[in-house]
């Protein structure tokens, strides 16, 4: 269901089915198989945009039976179980014979090479093929694409702390005038993640329509070849700016060339040989120095040109403004109930209905507020509590018949 509203979503932005074939990795005819309710009911690319509730109904309504998981399961063929394993040995050149002969020793399917082989030729021919052309990529219009990336910068002497971290930085190109930000980080995860991007819309004064970033578990819940998977954090950001997702395969830094290229010059100029006294006063300088230096190079990529005055003459006015209200961060989780009905978020413990013990459950962490979600359903909602705190007490227990 998540990916097909993915789907619905980029198409209805204007996405080519084309495109959306290069960037989701769907077949084509799937594609237009998904598409004709939609077109047949009225909808097409620059209509009104549907939330991911509408196109979660709609969905529901046109292919009944698609969310039911367990029914699916039980008519997919023994192979296509193992789809994404499968599309994963492709990518780190694993053959054929060596795929199937690990399906049989680690996953107990009983298949022979000759069937894996037509398996993986019928349904990977074309992502193969695709992976092994380079495609010189053309000029990208301005205000449409920022390529998002993490480089390593180095180790660094904490004053406050006396220890030694690693620090990373966080890099957001606009693709067009490859104008960039960057903000130093000690950590990558969600909530970094997600704040590293509030930071760049703000520092640019706007957002770009599509971001290209890496297949990072901060952004993609499972690095996946071409079908990677938004997590829920980063599908919200993108929800309240009115932008599209668009990760690059992992491992394919052709696929965002504008921020990797950059990545050697940040560290030479802004990172090395310099001495900071705090992690606050680190991004400050990084901000600064991304206008002031990074902004006024002369690249070679724009003939010359600065980027930041290219920025300001051609794509400062075509970003989408910056929304009314600031974007409240979240936090997703998964995890499973306990037979104490209890579900860890965190380093706490919440209680949900006694029926799903056992059951994988999401949770959605937004300041003092804990949701915890079955099938997209909230099922309990708790105030956050501290770490190590007693479990919540029990809103619903199943009724134990009294020992004899």
């Amino acid at each position: 269901m998540f990916d097909l509203i993915e789907l619905y979503t980029h198409w209805q932005a204007g996405r080519s089915q084309v495109q959306l074939w290069q960037s989701l990795g769907m077949d084509r005819k799937t594609i237009r198989k998904y598409l004709a309710p939609a077109v047949a009911e009225g909808i097409g690319p620059g209509g009104e945009p549907l939330s991911a509730e509408q196109w979660a109904a709609r969905i529901a309504q046109w292919f009944p039976g698609l969310d039911d998981r367990g029914a699916r399961a039980s008519t997919w063929p023994l192979i296509d179980r193992h789809s994404d394993r499968i599309k994963d040995w492709l990518h780190a050149d694993v053959t054929v014979a060596t795929i199937a002969q690990r399906l049989r020793d680690d996953h107990q399917v009983d298949v022979s090479e000759s069937s894996v082989r037509r398996w993986v030729a019928m349904n990977f021919a074309d992502e193969v093929a695709r992976a092994r052309v380079s495609v010189p990529r053309g000029e990208v219009p301005p205000g449409s694409e920022a390529q998002i990336d993490y480089g390593r910068l180095g180790m660094w002497l904490n004053p406050a702390t006396a220890k030694r971290v690693a620090v990373w930085a966080f890099v957001m190109v606009l693709s067009c005038s490859r104008h960039l930000f960057v903000r130093p980080v000690v950590r990558m995860d969600q909530t970094t993640w997600c704040t590293c991007h509030v930071e760049a819309f703000e520092f640019f004064n706007g957002i770009p329509a599509r971001l290209v970033c890496d297949n990072l578990k901060t952004g993609v819940d499972k690095p996946d070849l071409y079908d990677p998977k938004i997590n829920r954090t980063y599908a919200e950001l993108a929800a309240h700016y009115d932008c599209l997702i668009d990760p690059a395969r992992a491992f394919k830094p052709k696929d965002k060339p504008r921020v990797e290229r950059p990545m050697p010059y940040v560290r030479d100029s802004f990172w090395r040989g310099r001495e900071f006294t705090s992690l606050a006063q680190m991004q400050g300088e990084a901000a600064r120095w991304s206008r002031e230096v990074a902004g006024l190079r002369h690249s070679r990529a724009l003939d010359g040109g600065q980027p930041l005055r290219v920025f300001e003459a051609i794509e400062a006015d075509t970003l989408k403004p910056l929304p009314r209200h600031a974007f409240e961060l979240t936090t997703w989780s998964i995890g499973t109930v306990g037979v104490d009905t209890h579900l860890k978020v965190g380093k706490a413990l919440y209680s949900v209905p006694w029926r799903l013990i056992g059951r994988r459950l999401h949770a959605r962490t937004a300041g003092d507020i804990v949701q915890i979600f079955a099938h997209n359903e909230v099922v309990a909602t708790h105030v956050r509590r501290a770490s190590g705190a007693p479990p919540t007490s029990p809103t619903t227990r199943r009724r134990r018949s009294p020992s004899r």
